[in-house]
C-alpha cells in the first residue's frame, strides 16, 4: 500500500487535514449545538492523526535524508490547520518526496550510521515497523489523554 514514502506521507497529509475538519466541526456543534462530546470524538481523531503523522513526518525525513529545517516544517505543519497539505506538495514539487524506501545499504558512508542501519532494519520488516510506530503513537496518546487537554479540563 504504502510502496513509496511519497504514497505514506501524502495519505497521511490528507488525513491530518481531514483529522482538522473533524475538530473544527467538534468545536462548531459544541459552540453552537452544546456538544461537548462533539470536541471529545473530533479531538480525539485529530490527536492521534497528529501523532501519526508527526512519526511518519520523521519517517520519511529519515529516509530521504531531510535536512533539519525541511524536517522541522513537515512536523510543525501539523500544527496549522490544513498546512499539511501545502508542506505535501512543496516537498514533492521540491523533490524531497522522490525515490523510494532505502532498504539496502549503498556505498554512501552515510549509509554506515547507526541511524540509517536502524531504519533499513524497520523498512525490510514493514509489518514490525508498523506495529512499532502504532505502538509508540498509542503509547503517546494515552499518556496525554492522562495528562489531559491543553489549559486544562475546565
Amino acid at each position: 500500500m504504502f510502496r513509496t514514502p511519497l504514497t505514506l506521507f501524502r495519505t497521511l497529509a490528507i488525513a491530518e487535514a481531514i483529522s482538522w475538519t473533524l475538530l473544527i466541526g467538534g468545536l462548531v456543534l459544541r459552540a453552537t449545538a452544546d456538544l461537548p462530546v462533539a470536541v471529545s470524538i473530533g479531538g480525539g481523531i485529530h490527536g492521534f492523526v497528529f501523532l501519526a503523522y508527526g512519526a511518519t513526518a520523521v519517517l520519511v525525513a529519515l529516509n530521504q535524508r531531510w535536512g533539519f529545517g525541511p524536517a522541522a516544517i513537515a512536523v510543525v505543519s501539523a500544527v496549522i490547520p490544513y498546512a499539511t497539505v501545502p508542506t505535501e506538495i512543496w516537498l514533492h514539487r521540491t523533490g524531497r518526496l522522490r525515490g523510494a524506501w532505502r532498504r539496502d545499504q549503498t556505498d554512501d558512508p552515510r549509509d554506515r550510521r547507526p541511524i540509517d542501519r536502524l531504519l533499513r532494519f524497520f523498512l525490510r520488516r514493514p509489518a514490525v515497523l508498523a506495529l512499532a510506530l502504532a505502538a509508540a503513537v498509542a503509547l503517546v496518546f494515552v499518556v496525554l489523554l492522562v495528562v489531559g487537554p491543553p489549559g486544562g479540563k475546565g
